[in-house]
């Protein structure tokens, strides 16, 4: 049986979600968002606000990052403030990095923490150890922060944090809940930075990974304040059955925690906080705000659906199904393009071989076989998904038809979570490789 060709190609679907990655290039995101007029620095979140700092009234600058952005904006940051910065420490996933000339780049493990992670981490502390009242700290945060930034609390070891973020990875729990523990279980996040930097003057300059953009939750928050608790992260491990295969040095801290035996971590209304601020200046919203101008440019009627999809990826996969079976019993007469962000959950069984975004594709498959010229990308902004190379997967309404000419077992593949090896064997899979950001996940849904 001959392949039936898709209606369309992929170069329209495609090219929008490199515009929403475009959109949130940490470097001309860094750049936009500070500027400098003779002394006077003004940084400007995403939403317009702005602050401004006299740098005459500062004695140093310290630079601190970490993230899958953080060599960008570090590379940002040098060019904007010259030799006004008078040292810097940031931490970069393997293979990002590179020299800079007032600041330093540590590259360490993701999404599992390692030993350079933690090497990273004591020279941030260290070089903050002496800071005053006339220091202006600026830190560079982004998506990839938790595992990269990383200080155990007394007790824990590398090993203990790196069986408990492969289990959590695994569990289906969300980035919120998979942070609470990080926090508690950390000497710098959950604003803990805060004590180290404290009497200095803070901006965190923010590219979110976290719906809703709250700081306490995107890199786990290491400069605002925590309102979660021990008691809080033991209830997540109850939630999702962890308890027995918890490390037993992390769940003796976070059990003694909840018992007030561990001082909590610092929360809203400390003096802490006083003089430090956190400014978004990217989120999900702007690259899905960048795919709506292309897509109307392009022809199509652009509808943005959310920035906050979240829940299982079966679930929203039929929620997605439904939505287009909605619209496709209306008559089309310019091509629409739906657009949404956020991040999924997928509980990982089986072979697991995937990532939430190849998970929903796969699960769309057969909910959209009997449409007509439909295409369904569904991507990570940082062009990784799970535990593969892919970024995420493009399918069609044709794709079913495909995949049963080539004699796949779509069931058993869904049945055994391994959707990017059938993703792979249909030639659905996005291969990007890194884009160097990270604002969640992208979808965008083509009708003809």
């Amino acid at each position: 049986m001959m392949e039936r060709p898709l209606t369309r190609d992929r170069s329209d679907i495609i090219e929008l979600f490199l515009a929403g990655v475009d959109a949130v290039d940490p470097y001309e995101i860094t750049r936009r968002s500070i500027s400098i007029t003779k002394e006077l620095l003004t940084i400007t979140d995403h939403l317009r606000n702005q602050e401004c700092y006299d740098l005459t009234r500062f004695k140093r600058i310290l630079i601190a990052g970490f993230g899958k952005a953080a060599l960008p904006m570090a590379q940002a940051i040098e060019q904007i403030l010259l030799d006004r910065i008078t040292k810097g420490v940031v931490i970069t996933p393997y293979g990002i990095g590179s020299k800079l000339k007032r600041i330093d780049v540590t590259e360490a493990g993701h999404p599992i923490p390692d030993t350079r992670g933690i090497n990273g981490a004591q020279r941030i502390t260290e070089m903050m150890g002496d800071t005053t009242k006339d220091d202006l700290v600026i830190l560079l945060v982004s998506g990839g922060g938790s595992a990269l930034f990383t200080l155990p609390a007394a007790g824990i070891t590398i090993d203990d944090l790196r069986k408990m973020n492969e289990t959590l990875l695994r569990s289906g729990a969300n980035i919120d809940e998979i942070n609470t523990i990080r926090k508690h279980l950390s000497l710098v996040k959950g604003g803990q930075l805060a004590r180290f930097v404290h009497p200095a003057k803070t901006a965190a300059l923010i590219i979110s990974d976290v719906i809703g953009d709250p700081p306490h939750a995107i890199a786990s928050g290491p400069a605002a304040p925590d309102p979660s608790t021990f008691c809080a992260a033991c209830d997540i491990l109850r939630k999702y059955r962890l308890l027995q295969t918890t490390p037993p040095n992390i769940l003796t801290r976070l059990e003694g925690g909840c018992r007030g035996e561990i001082p909590e971590t610092p929360k809203p209304g400390d003096p802490l906080f006083r003089n430090k601020r956190n400014f978004i200046i990217g989120n999900n919203i702007t690259a899905l705000q960048a795919i709506a101008k292309l897509a109307r440019q392009k022809g199509y009627e652009p509808f943005i659906l959310s920035s906050r999809i979240s829940g299982d990826t079966r679930y929203v996969a039929k929620v997605f199904a439904a939505m287009i079976e909605d619209f496709k019993r209306i008559p089309i007469t310019v091509p629409i393009c739906i657009i949404s962000g956020g991040e999924m959950t997928t509980m990982v069984q089986g072979t697991d071989i995937g990532g939430r975004n190849q998970d929903f594709c796969l699960s769309l498959v057969p909910l959209i076989k009997g449409f007509r010229d439909v295409q369904v990308l569904s991507a990570g902004t940082d062009g990784i998904d799970g535990n593969t190379d892919a970024a995420g997967a493009i399918v069609d309404s044709h794709t079913y038809e495909r995949t049963r000419a080539m004699r796949l077992d779509i069931e058993q593949s869904l049945a055994n979570y391994d959707a990017h090896t059938f993703l792979q064997a249909t030639g659905c899979l996005l291969i990007t490789g890194s884009t160097k950001t990270n604002v969640m996940d992208i979808q965008i849904v083509l009708l003809h």
